[in-house]
């Protein structure tokens, strides 16, 4: 279960994610299956799949359980579309990227589709993870997937930056610019032009709840506050 200081956190800063346990995340999600049972047995092995993979990992500078970030994701993209391989390749966005996870056994476990759309949001961690300049170049290669892909693939990348750039909003509230160096870019300008550069690859969502707020956050974080 999460410590609940970590949901109080997500409360606190406005987040409609305020689930207080595991139980309770994976009982909304099957709550959302009645009207799709064919789906049913899909989402709930790709829950139980994602909870498995991040155990024991944090989010990158925080003791925050990792898995609190694809749940969050799922949940934003669930408020976007009924399309439950969508949701489900939102909890698993992260799998192949950050737990080892190869794209074949997501295709055997839960599908093509699912497997296409994780794999178009999953950057290659086989580069040189020291170098600025590989890092740019993979946001940019990672941008030009997110961009060119159909709009089920830029429903769970705006849910996965979303959470992110929620994140990156709290911390940013409470220690400011410090919040960058937890990164491996550690440029605050760099960041900048890679959320604006995902919100307009993104464009096609302008019209979602989820695409204004992600916009209003960068905006704040990165247009205000230069003495923070």
């Amino acid at each position: 279960m999460y410590n609940m200081k970590y949901i109080e956190a997500y409360k606190g800063a406005g987040v409609t994610l305020a689930l207080a346990d595991e139980n309770s995340m994976r009982n909304y999600f099957r709550s959302k299956l009645i009207a799709f049972p064919q789906k049913r047995a899909g989402l709930e092995r790709a829950l139980e799949f994602a909870i498995k993979a991040h155990e024991g990992q944090v989010r990158k500078g925080t003791s925050i359980p990792y898995i609190v970030h694809p749940l969050e994701a799922a949940y934003i993209v669930d408020k976007l579309t009924d399309d439950m391989d969508v949701v489900a390749a939102a909890v698993l966005h992260d799998v192949v990227e950050d737990a080892g996870v190869t794209v074949k056994e997501l295709r055997e476990l839960f599908g093509e589709r699912v497997a296409r759309f994780v794999e178009a949001v999953s950057e290659d961690r086989s580069e040189d993870y020291d170098s600025v300049l590989t890092w740019k170049e993979r946001k940019l290669k990672a941008i030009s997937e997110i961009g060119r892909g159909p709009r089920e693939v830029k429903l769970v990348a705006i849910g996965d930056k979303l959470s992110n750039m929620r994140a990156i909003y709290r911390d940013y509230v409470e220690i400011g610019d410090q919040v960058f160096e937890r990164f491996n870019e550690k440029r605050k300008e760099e960041h900048k032009w890679h959320y604006t550069s995902l919100a307009t690859a993104m464009n096609v969502l302008n019209d979602t709840p989820a695409w204004k707020e992600l916009v209003a956050l960068i905006n704040h974080v990165f247009a205000s506050g230069e003495n923070k």
